[in-house]
């Protein structure tokens, strides 16, 4: 079943404009609208699979998050990046807290929640894939949580959540439990797409990071920093994620032209960096939340 909302998810406005019509490139080959909200500029998928009806979309062989085997080049690519990028992410929360109690919300077969716990964190997640989430438990050992309410009970210094937000139906509610869930100076991290790098420019409908209908919202700085404020957080600091660009454009270049293009991919990856360079717009955002 489909489910149309009719007020925005992040301030409640109830105005929207049409902003584009996007492909599911990955499984069903469905077409979906994305509305703009008036007020507060947030992107969303709408209609969109309700809760109940989602999973299907997510049968892919290939969704890197719910696996680790590397069977495609995409893939490959997208692990050999994934072991900078967790150094990178683990020495951007040192920066911002010394504690070590962290949750992983979303936090799929586990990878980043291993690699913290061999630097000796106190490390769960959540996971509400149950396969999935089984892997997780299996590679750390640690409690992986089925459901945001089995969080109420529990506290944390740090909590991630690495492209991950964009993908849960109740937007608030969800930002809202995380933020009860945090120890006094904790700090919430979540990394999301940006519509207004240059990739997201370039590819238009055809780009990936769009990924209807699992994406259910699409983020740039400003509506983050709106729904930060609606659930009482505020922004601390931003951070990029340069290699995103050229996976995300190695994607879409096969969603618009039907095959892959490496050179080109590398070309408007490096050009969307090196534009943001000057103005910030990365492919993909890290956004390091505080209460």
């Amino acid at each position: 079943m489909y489910e149309k909302l009719e007020e925005c998810p992040s301030c409640k406005h109830t105005k929207f404009s049409n902003h584009l019509i996007c492909k599911d490139h990955t499984v069903s080959g469905e077409s979906f609208a994305l509305v703009k909200c008036d007020k507060c500029g947030i992107i969303i998928t709408n209609p969109r699979p309700d809760v109940d009806s989602i999973a299907k979309y997510y049968e892919d062989k290939n969704y890197i998050s719910h696996t680790n085997k590397a069977n495609n080049p995409i893939n490959i690519a997208y692990k050999l990046v994934r072991s900078i990028t967790l150094k990178q992410k683990y020495d951007l929360i040192k920066k911002h807290n010394q504690q070590k109690r962290l949750l992983d919300f979303g936090c799929g077969s586990g990878v980043f929640l291993n690699y913290i716990k061999e630097k000796g964190y106190e490390v769960s997640g959540l996971e509400s894939h149950a396969e999935t989430a089984q892997s997780a438990q299996q590679l750390t050992g640690a409690t992986i949580h089925s459901k945001l309410q089995d969080l109420h009970k529990h506290h944390y210094d740090v909590i991630t959540a690495w492209h991950v937000i964009e993908h849960v139906h109740l937007l608030r509610d969800t930002i809202n439990t995380l933020r009860k869930c945090l120890n006094p100076n904790g700090i919430l991290i979540i990394a999301v797409p940006n519509h207004r790098s240059f990739d997201a420019e370039f590819y238009k409908a055809n780009w990936a990071a769009y990924d209807v209908p699992k994406h259910l919202y699409h983020f740039d700085q400003s509506s983050i920093k709106t729904l930060a404020k609606n659930c009482k957080l505020k922004v601390k600091a931003t951070y990029p994620m340069k290699f995103d660009s050229y996976y995300v454009s190695l994607l879409s270049e096969k969603y618009a032209n039907g095959k892959q293009n490496l050179a080109k991919a590398i070309q408007i990856g490096y050009q969307s960096n090196k534009k943001a360079n000057q103005t910030g717009e990365y492919s993909s955002l890290i956004y390091v939340l505080e209460a």
